[in-house]
C-alpha cells in the first residue's frame, strides 16, 4: 500500500512538473467547463504579465500562471509564457508552452517563430526550419518568419532556392538597418 502511495504522488508531482503553472482544475486531465473559464480575465492577466517580462519575471510568470489559471485554453497566455522561459533559457518549458499555444491560435505565425527559435537555441536547425516554415504557412511573408529562416538557412549552410526571395523581402520591408543591409 505504501509503494502505491508513493507511486501516486511521484506521478502528481510529476503532472505538476509538466504542467509548469498550477491550474484551478480538480485533475490533470480534468476538462475545465464553459463556466469556470475565464476568457476575458486570462486576457488582461496575459497581458498584464507580458508588460512585466523584462522588469519582473518571476511576477509575469505569477500573472501568466494566474491567467493560465483563469482559461488554460487561452493559447496569448501560453506564447508569453513561453517568451519568459525562452528569455530564462528554459527551453524546454518555452518549447512546450509554444506548442500549447501553436495548438490554441492554428492562425497566428508567432507561437511558431517563437518555436523556431527556441529549437534554433537547442540546436535542432531542422526543427526549426521546419517551425519556421510552418509559420510562413499559416502567413506567407510574414517578415519574423522570412527573417529567421533567412538567417538560419544562412547559417546552417543549407541550400534553398527560396533564399534570394526571402532576401529581396527582407531588404525591401524590414524596419531595421542590420536587417536590410
Amino acid at each position: 500500500m505504501k509503494a502505491w502511495t508513493a507511486g501516486l504522488c511521484l506521478a502528481s508531482a510529476t503532472a505538476t512538473a509538466f504542467v509548469g503553472c498550477r491550474s484551478a482544475a480538480p485533475g490533470p486531465y480534468a476538462t475545465p467547463s464553459e463556466v469556470s473559464r475565464s476568457t476575458v480575465e486570462a486576457e488582461t492577466l496575459s497581458r498584464k504579465g507580458a508588460d512585466l517580462v523584462e522588469e519582473d519575471p518571476a511576477k509575469a510568470e505569477t500573472i501568466l500562471c494566474e491567467a493560465l489559471s483563469k482559461d488554460l485554453y487561452f493559447g496569448p497566455a501560453h506564447n508569453n509564457l513561453g517568451v519568459l522561459y525562452l528569455k530564462q533559457q528554459k527551453l524546454y518549458e518555452a518549447a512546450n508552452e509554444f506548442e500549447w499555444a501553436r495548438k490554441l491560435m492554428p492562425g497566428h505565425p508567432d507561437p511558431r517563430v517563437n518555436l523556431a527559435l527556441t529549437l534554433e537555441m537547442a540546436g535542432k536547425v531542422e526543427e526549426a526550419l521546419a517551425s519556421y516554415g510552418a509559420a510562413l504557412e499559416v502567413y506567407p511573408e510574414y517578415l519574423p518568419a522570412v527573417e529567421g529562416i533567412a538567417r538560419l538557412t544562412v547559417r546552417a549552410g543549407k541550400e534553398d532556392g527560396r533564399l534570394a526571395g526571402w532576401l529581396e523581402t527582407i531588404a525591401m520591408r524590414a524596419t531595421e538597418p542590420r536587417w536590410r543591409d
